[in-house]
């Protein structure tokens, strides 16, 4: 109903409208009184008709002006025209009510009768104006497509944007069941509009994807609500359904979540080619359809490659590849094959730029002229968009990244390279950061590497066998060394140590320290003298440098003729007793004591006599440790492994490795492994002597008669002079008991003991001097010689090494 606002007057009327619901209706006679009333009219101003019928109409209206503009019109239209308007009527408690009219002429056989009147609120006719021009601005001016369909889904009305939308007029939607103009999406419309029809329940933004007739080249995403239309009893009449395209910013959320997802997942790793890998891993299939990592030869190497663009031929190593095929068939190679580009392709202008290129529509010719396996493979797999772009990071350009499209139609826009750079910018960083990181690990391992023995030579006191096992990448390499060195006596000293920390700092570390126990070997110093020395050492060294955290380390010597091996450790983990007979032993009575470093209590030894053919492991925490065993489970995996009969020594070495794979290695660790020999009682001969010069004789006697028996008699002059000298000496300047000994293993050795502490001094006698020629003599005839202490007194020793007929090598 169109209502004319006028001030106590009424117009002609503009047409009927069917009377609603609560529409009031009167029947006015032709003398002005009102002859019929409906209830509806009763509930609009309070009067029954009892009360109001038969009286003139005008007496309802409220002021003069009313009654005045009501005659007015009356004389004005009674040509049978409808009269329309507001007019304040007073209702039958007192109040106004301002009252839309509509005034109808009822005609007879006579002529005009009367007049009928429909009368409303006229609040409730303005909501009704309100509600029906927001109707028709929804659904003729409203951007946003809305439709209505019936219970069964189909068509009943459509707006304009609708048409727009899919490029079809209302006419040939109507009566068409939904999900026809969609059928990509028509599945999971009809599911969400039957589940509101049946359940009454709106959906609220639920995503439907499709393609519009009006842009079929471009898949769109609609953020849809949909609600139930039901008349005053309840009955449902349909659906209302509204669409709002949110493809930008859907396609900006999926950038979002796929950058955001990169990122967690790129960079895992300081491995370059497994960070390469993250990069082509993370981009599909969100991102491409195939995705191929290219780095520069001196970046997979660890090295910087030089700064500034990169002209002419690119050489690099393919270290990334992903495919939403299996096995990545698109590719002409495959990671860790050379790969180079020639000039005018994508990847050479991104690195000659160091800008990205994006190929919105690619042309196998056009861009691969000059390579025609990839041309046969773009035109064979029917890529049809094509990204680059350069890999840079602190202002050095470390590979390129390519993108390509095949199975999905969408050719790349704006935003997809910039979700390309996006991701490439961060793998960059990553990249970058594991380059470095190589290069000084790879320093470090060479260093480390350089400091550990190689070939440990052939000892008479054990038979050795070793591995070290550098960290995984991630993890850098360690301070893990071990050592097995030679001392007097044909006794051996068999080492294991781990700094704490990785890196090349603590391989310099190792360096240090392995040649200060090389050093306190030297000197004959007993294993809990050497680890105190070692302790001063680490705490001067920590003092120097706040990054050295200390170290731990286990020193043991074993005598081949006693059978005793004595050991020390500085927290360090228990060596491992394999008997002869396969029975295995933790010793872990040996006390740990601390950890090298921290200082303040003396180190305490344990004694150990050793069955001839038992071995002995020695080992770094990184052995027994991995990652998910604690230690007791670790020492247990190694008990099980070394028992039983008995095996090569390399054998058993990679028995006790094999279970830790490379990539898992989260430490170092460095096994030693050393099979214990006796030396025969008649590789031996020891005897006392009285502190006489004349026993400096009979010592030279002894010695010739030992040396015909062992078959050495062409040592015998140079044994007989060293013999001679080192006795006089003991008898003139120490004290005794004095004892001789001669050891045949693989050298001679000849040994003298005595009760006194000095040291004893080489010297060069001048020309007049009768003595003091003694020890200079030992040192130019032996091959080595040294003192070592012990609670008793020293013993000096010399050596002369064997050759494979007996003869003696001369000293240099």
């Amino acid at each position: 109903m169109r209502v004319t606002k006028v001030s106590g007057g009424l117009d002609a009327g503009a047409g009927d409208s069917p009377p609603g619901a609560c529409t009031a209706i009167a029947y006015v006679a032709g003398n002005g009184a009102i002859s019929l009333w409906s209830p509806q009219a009763e509930a609009l101003l309070g009067y029954p008709a009892e009360d109001v019928c038969g009286k003139p109409a005008v007496d309802l209206l409220t002021t003069r002006k009313y009654r005045e503009a009501a005659v007015a019109a009356q004389v004005r239209h009674t040509a049978g025209q409808s009269w329309d308007g507001v007019l304040g009527m007073r209702h039958r408690d007192g109040h106004e009510v301002s009252v839309a009219v509509r005034v109808r002429p009822v005609l007879s056989r006579e002529g005009q009768a009367g007049w009928s009147v429909s009368a409303t609120d006229a609040r409730e006719v303005e909501r009704e104006d309100v509600d029906r021009a927001i109707l028709e601005a929804l659904f003729s001016q409203s951007p946003i497509p809305v439709t209505v369909t019936d219970t069964e889904l189909r068509y009943l009305w459509v707006n304009a944007a609708t048409e727009r939308a899919t490029a079809l007029p209302a006419e040939r939607l109507i009566g068409r069941r939904i999900g026809d103009d969609s059928p990509d999406s028509a599945s999971t419309i009809d599911r969400i509009l039957r589940r509101v029809r049946d359940t009454g329940e709106p959906v609220v933004d639920f995503k439907v994807h499709s393609r519009l007739a009006s842009d079929p080249d471009r898949e769109h995403v609609f953020s849809t609500s949909c609600f139930r239309l039901t008349d005053l009893a309840g009955r449902v009449l349909g659906m209302c359904q509204m669409y709002i395209d949110v493809t930008e910013g859907h396609q900006a959320q999926q950038r979002l979540a796929l950058l955001t997802e990169a990122g967690v997942h790129i960079g895992t790793t300081l491995d370059v080619v497994r960070t390469a890998q993250e990069l082509a891993d993370a981009a599909v299939p969100g991102l491409a359809d195939f995705v191929a990592i290219d780095l520069l030869e001196a970046t997979v190497r660890g090295e910087e490659p030089a700064r500034g663009p990169v002209t002419g031929e690119m050489h690099t190593l393919r270290s990334g590849l992903r495919s939403v095929r299996e096995h990545a068939p698109e590719a002409v190679f495959v990671v860790g094959e050379p790969v180079t580009y020639h000039p005018g392709t994508p990847q050479v202008r991104s690195l000659a730029t160091e800008q990205s290129v994006l190929v919105r529509s690619l042309d196998a010719d056009q861009w691969f002229a000059h390579d025609a396996r990839r041309a046969e493979k773009i035109r064979e797999f029917h890529f049809h968009s094509y990204m680059t772009v350069p890999l840079r990071a602190r202002g050095i350009t470390l590979g390129v990244a390519t993108f390509g499209r095949h199975q999905d139609p969408r050719s790349y826009d704006e935003g997809d390279l910039s979700l390309a750079e996006d991701f490439s910018s961060r793998a960059a960083v990553c990249i970058d950061n594991a380059r470095r990181y190589t290069r000084e690990h790879n320093t470090a391992l060479a260093l480390q590497r350089s400091l550990l023995p190689h070939d440990l030579p052939h000892f008479p006191a054990v038979e050795t066998a070793h591995r070290y096992l550098p960290a995984a990448a991630h993890a850098g390499a360690g301070g893990d060394w071990f050592d097995v060195v030679p001392l007097s006596g044909s006794r051996v000293a068999l080492v294991v140590g781990d700094v704490t920390g990785h890196g090349l700092h603590a391989a310099a570390i190792m360096g240090r320290l392995r040649t200060a126990v090389h050093t306190l070997a030297g000197l004959d110093l007993p294993p809990d003298e050497v680890l105190t020395q070692l302790d001063d050492l680490v705490i001067r060294l920590t003092e120097e440098d706040p990054d050295c955290e200390g170290a731990t380390c286990l020193y043991s010597v074993y005598d081949p003729i006693s059978r005793i091996c004595t050991f020390a450790r500085a927290g360090h983990p228990p060596p491992v007793l394999v008997q002869p007979d396969g029975a295995v032993e933790v010793l872990d009575d040996i006390p740990p004591n601390l950890p090298l470093g921290l200082g303040g209590l003396p180190f305490e030894t344990a004694e150990r006599r050793l069955t001839d053919s038992s071995v002995l492991a020695l080992y770094t925490d990184g052995l027994i440790e991995p990652p998910g065993w604690d230690v007791d489970a670790g020492l247990d995996r190694l008990s099980r492994t070394m028992a039983g009969p008995a095996r090569p020594l390399e054998q058993l070495c990679d028995a006790v490795v094999a279970p830790l794979l490379p990539e898992h290695r989260s430490d170092d660790a460095a096994l030693l492994l050393a099979r214990t020999r006796v030396l025969e009682a008649g590789q031996v001969a020891s005897w006392e002597l009285p502190v006489d010069p004349a026993q400096v004789a009979h010592a030279r006697t002894l010695t010739t008669r030992q040396l015909a028996t062992w078959g050495l008699e062409p040592l015998t002059f140079t044994t007989e002079l060293m013999v001679s000298e080192l006795v006089t000496n003991a008898i003139r300047h120490a004290r005794g008991p004095i004892a001789l000994r001669l050891i045949h293993a693989t050298a001679l050795i000849c040994e003298v003991s005595d009760g006194s502490l000095n040291a004893p001094h080489l010297r060069r006698a001048r020309t007049g001097d009768e003595g003091g020629r003694g020890l200079f003599l030992v040192a130019q005839l032996a091959s080595r010689w040294g003192a070592r202490y012990d609670r008793d007194g020293k013993t000096i020793w010399a050596e002369q090494v064997l050759s494979p007929v007996g003869a003696p090598i001369p000293a240099m």
